[in-house]
């Protein structure tokens, strides 16, 4: 172990900082978008069929 510092030792709180920050911002994203509900269509009117069945007879 000759060779290495006492810095990897120390308190390394801006690096816990920047992990605790980066997990807020992911939840809160995952937050926002499990709130903002499914999009909507631009028109109101239902689409047609694109397959139409025979009559069964």
């Amino acid at each position: 172990m000759l060779g290495r510092s006492s810095a990897r030792y120390g308190r390394p709180t801006a690096r816990y900082a920047r992990g605790v920050a980066a997990a807020v911002v992911a939840v809160v994203t995952l937050v926002t978008a499990a709130h903002a509900g499914p999009a909507r269509a631009a028109d109101d009117t239902p689409a047609s069929p694109s397959v139409q069945h025979a009559p069964r007879g």
